[in-house]
């Protein structure tokens, strides 16, 4: 008889690739004395894993700590790298808070176009639905009339009411709207799509910093929430998002899919240290419930490969 897998499941089978990689990268160097030599492997390792410069320099530092007169095993390197990212990730690790007065709560999700932005906002509208509030969708990416089509039908799937206006229109417009609508309506949350065309980085920053005046008029502190999506599989290219598109739009979090699908999860590690932006769920298969907030220790643990090892 076939179970459910639980959240921690999903979990360990999403960073499989990723754990594997880090423990590949890892492995032989246990056992050998911490001289600067065995710590260059280890932090060089750890780097070609993608937990980035900053997070293998913190963890070289943490095992040169009174280790070189002593041999370490590979475990136990591992157990002091799952410590060192936990410390990263727990700094990071926030679900999106519904707080704010007067409703609706606006956040403007933006990315690439072929991140998962789509699908990541019917996710997000279905986890906030799961927590009793009402969600409405505002198609805001004008450019492609796929987008607009494709949250429509992810809108009927979840079972969300959605804002449309036609391909080519006015983005604000479409976003002025929405929010009108939603506070008749009373919804809690409105979750507002946006265009991902950064070829064209001007066009892009006229455009949302449009849709933020048209905002800040119904409401001076909306959007409340302006949350980039990440494709993990990039690797370290979605650091240069990040910076990209915190020069854009102003990035307040970020969500990061498609961990399942890349052994370059590491990133997730690398973007905390980095930037230190709030990170909102991580998404890690194609389910409806496949994107969730996480916690900071068992992530940690797995990507290292040590989460059945008592603490």
């Amino acid at each position: 008889m076939s179970t459910t897998p639980t959240w921690h499941d999903k979990l360990i089978g999403g960073f499989k690739r990723t754990s594997d990689r880090l423990v590949g990268n890892l492995a032989g160097l246990g056992g050998a004395r911490l001289d600067d030599s065995t710590l260059d492997d280890i932090e060089e390792a750890l780097i070609a894993s993608d937990l980035g410069p900053e997070t293998a320099g913190r963890i070289r530092r943490r095992l040169s700590e009174g280790s070189f007169e002593r041999n370490m095993e590979e475990l136990g390197i591992r157990v002091i790298v799952a410590e060192e990212v936990e410390k990263v990730l727990a700094t990071v690790a926030k679900p999106i808070e519904i707080d704010a007065f007067p409703r609706p709560q606006v956040i403007l999700v933006i990315g690439v176009n072929g991140s998962g932005k789509t699908t990541t906002i019917a996710k997000l509208a279905h986890l906030l639905m799961e927590q009793d509030y009402g969600v409405m969708l505002a198609a805001g990416d004008t450019f492609r009339a796929a987008a607009i089509g494709q949250l429509r039908t992810w809108a009927e799937r979840v079972g969300v009411p959605i804002v449309t206006g036609p391909e080519g229109g006015d983005a604000a417009g479409v976003v002025w709207d929405a929010v009108k609508k939603a506070t008749e309506t009373g919804i809690d949350v409105l979750i507002v799509d946006t265009a991902g065309r950064l070829q064209n980085k001007r066009e892009l920053m006229d455009e949302l910093a449009k849709i933020r005046r048209v905002l800040g008029r119904i409401n001076p502190e909306s959007p409340h929430d302006i949350v980039l999506v990440l494709d993990a599989t990039t690797g370290q290219n979605a650091l240069q998002q990040i910076e990209v598109f915190k020069e854009v739009a102003g990035v307040t979090g970020l969500v990061m899919t498609k961990l399942d699908g890349t052994a370059r999860g590491g990133v997730l590690v690398a973007a905390a240290e980095k930037y230190g932006l709030p990170i909102h769920a991580i998404g890690i298969g194609e389910g409806m419930t496949d994107l969730r907030p996480f916690d900071a220790n068992e992530v940690s643990r797995i990507i290292a490969g040590v989460e059945s090892v008592r603490k």
